[in-house]
C-alpha cells in the first residue's frame, strides 16, 4: 500500500503477534464501531500500536470485569494523559504517583463525611434546585441553549462541598468555569486531541487545539489554587467548614509528621479534579437527557404521570421517592447507558508485567477497558443502539438491575462521585419535569441525538428548546 501509516494493530495469538496496518483516516482510537469490528476479528484482547506506544484494548463484559474487579489492584494504574499534564502526579483522577492511593482513600472518606450519597447531599441538591428552577423560569418559554444553566446546578453542588460557597448562574466566574470545562470536554473528544493524548511527546510543540486545552486546564487549576489560599488564611484546625479545609488540615498533619502525602500541589489538584469531574460530567448528562426526552415525548409523558402520582406539583422530591418511581429510575439508567459518556474509559497502565487471559501484558502498557463494549452488549440489552427504558424494567414494570451497567467504571478507579452524580441526575430531572413541559423547536422525528463528536467523551449536539411552565398549561 502506497500510503504511509503510523498506526498498526497487533493481536496476541499463541505467543506470537500478527499485525494489520491502519490508515490514519478517522479518530478510530475511540470509535465504538471500530472496536466491535476488531473484537469480532481478534477476540476480547488485542493490542494497538500508535507509533511505538503499545495499547491493549479489553472488549466485552467478561474481559473488562476480570480486569477491573477480579484484578483491580493490578489494573489500577493511570496512564499519562498529556492534555492534563498540569494534574499528573497529583490528585485522584490523572495521577499514578506513589501517593495516589492515600490521596484517593482520604478524599473518599472526607466526601462521605460531607454527604457523598447521604442526606446532606440530598439537601444540597434540593436547595440548589430552587435556584435552577428560578433560572429556567427566566427563559420565559422562549428558545434557549440549556448548556450553562444546567451546568450551574452541579457546579454549585460540588462547590458547596469543596468551598462552602455558591455562585450565581450569571456570575462571571461561574460562566467562565463552565466555559472552560465545556470547551475542554469538547476539544478532548476531537480527533486532534485524541492523537495528541497518545503521541503527545511528538506533537507538544506544534500548533493546535491542545494548546487551548492546556491553557484552560491551567486556568481552572489557578482558580482552585486561589480559593485554597483563601481557605489557608481563614483555616480553623478544629472546625473544618468544607472538604478543602479537611485536606489542608491533613496537609499540616503530614508536614508535622514528615510524611509524604498532602502538600499544596496535591491539595490543589485533588480539589481541581473534583470540581471538574463533579461539574462537567453531570452537566453534559443533564443536557443530553433533555435532548433525548425531546426526541421521545412519550417517555416524557410517562415521567410526568409518575411524578404527578408519586410527588405532586409542589413537594420537593427526595431519594426516598426512588423506590416508588421505577420508570424514572430506569430512564436515568438508560440515559447513562445510551449516551455512553466516556466510551473507552480513561486509560489504565500496567505497573508490572501481568499474565491476563493467557497473554503477557508487559509493564508500562496502556490499557483501555472499554465501557462501550459492556453497555452496548446485545446479549444483555435487546436493542443496545436504541434508547429504551425497558432495558431496566422487568415484565411487571419494576426496576431491573443490570451488572452490565458500568457508566462510572469499576474497581479501584471507579468514579469517586458516583453517588453524588446518581442523586443529582435523579433529583434534578424530576424537579425540571415537575415544573416544566419540554417543547422542541422542530418535530421529534427531526431531532438528531447522535453525538456531535466521540472521543474522550460523547458530546451531545448543540440545541435549543422551550420550557413551558406546567402550572400555566
Amino acid at each position: 500500500m502506497a500510503m504511509t501509516t503510523i498506526f498498526s494493530i497487533a493481536v496476541f495469538e499463541c505467543g506470537t503477534e500478527r499485525e494489520l496496518d491502519i490508515i490514519l483516516s478517522s479518530p478510530w482510537i475511540y470509535r465504538i464501531g471500530d472496536y466491535i469490528v476488531l473484537a469480532k476479528e481478534y477476540g476480547p484482547v488485542f493490542t494497538i500500536y500508535i507509533g511505538s506506544r503499545r495499547i491493549v484494548v479489553l472488549h466485552g463484559y467478561k474481559a473488562v470485569k476480570e480486569a477491573l474487579l477480579d484484578l483491580k489492584n493490578e489494573f489500577a494504574g493511570r496512564a499519562d494523559i498529556p492534555a492534563f499534564e498540569a494534574h499528573q502526579d497529583s490528585g485522584i483522577i490523572f495521577s499514578n504517583s506513589e501517593t495516589w492511593r492515600d490521596t484517593r482513600r482520604f478524599s473518599l472518606m472526607v466526601l462521605r463525611d460531607y454527604g457523598m450519597g447521604k442526606k446532606s447531599n440530598e439537601e444540597r441538591i434540593q436547595r440548589e434546585s430552587q435556584f435552577l428552577i428560578e433560572a429556567l423560569r427566566k427563559t420565559n418559554s422562549q428558545p434557549f441553549d440549556p448548556t450553562f444553566i444546567l451546568g450551574g446546578a452541579p457546579l454549585n453542588v460540588i462547590s458547596d462541598i469543596l468551598f462552602h460557597h455558591r455562585l450565581d448562574y450569571s456570575d462571571k466566574t461561574c460562566q467562565r468555569l463552565l466555559h472552560l470545562y465545556n470547551e475542554n470536554f469538547y476539544l478532548l473528544s476531537t480527533p486532534w486531541l485524541q492523537i495528541y493524548n497518545n503521541v503527545g511527546s511528538f506533537l507538544r510543540y506544534l500548533p493546535g487545539s491542545h494548546w487551548k486545552v492546556l491553557k484552560n486546564v491551567s486556568e481552572a487549576k489557578q482558580y482552585v489554587f486561589e480559593r485554597i489560599k483563601e481557605h489557608q488564611e481563614l483555616l480553623d484546625l478544629n472546625n473544618p467548614q468544607d472538604l478543602t479545609d479537611c485536606l489542608l488540615i491533613q496537609m499540616e498533619k503530614d508536614r508535622k509528621n514528615q510524611k509524604i502525602g498532602f502538600d499544596l500541589e496535591n491539595v490543589t489538584v485533588t480539589v481541581a479534579d473534583l470540581l471538574f469531574a463533579g461539574t462537567e460530567t453531570t452537566s453534559t448528562t443533564l443536557r443530553y437527557a433533555l435532548l433525548i426526552l425531546l426526541k421521545y415525548p412519550e417517555v416524557e409523558e410517562k415521567l410526568h404521570e409518575e411524578i404527578d402520582r408519586v410527588i405532586g406539583p409542589e413537594r420537593l422530591p427526595s431519594m426516598k421517592d426512588k423506590v416508588n418511581m421505577p420508570y424514572m429510575d430506569a430512564v436515568v439508567h438508560e440515559i447513562l447507558r445510551f449516551i455512553n459518556l466516556v466510551p473507552s474509559n480513561l486509560p489504565h497502565i500496567m505497573n508490572q508485567d501481568i499474565h491476563f487471559r493467557g497473554y503477557l501484558i508487559p509493564k508500562g502498557t496502556t490499557v483501555y477497558p472499554t465501557l462501550s463494549s459492556i453497555m452496548l452488549d446485545s446479549q444483555e440489552f435487546a436493542n443496545p443502539e436504541q434508547f429504551d427504558p425497558g432495558h431496566f424494567l422487568n415484565e411487571n414494570g419494576k426496576f431491573k438491575y443490570s451488572d452490565y451497567f458500568k457508566a462510572f467504571s469499576a474497581g479501584k478507579r471507579v468514579c469517586v462521585g458516583e453517588g453524588l452524580a446518581r442523586m443529582e441526575l435523579f433529583l434534578f430531572l424530576i424537579i425540571i419535569l415537575q415544573h416544566f413541559n419540554l417543547k422542541p423547536l422542530v418535530s421529534p422525528a427531526e431531532i438528531d441525538i447522535k453525538p456531535a463528536t466521540i472521543g474522550f467523551g460523547s458530546i451531545p449536539p448543540i440545541y435549543k428548546l422551550c420550557l413551558l411552565p406546567r402550572s400555566e398549561i
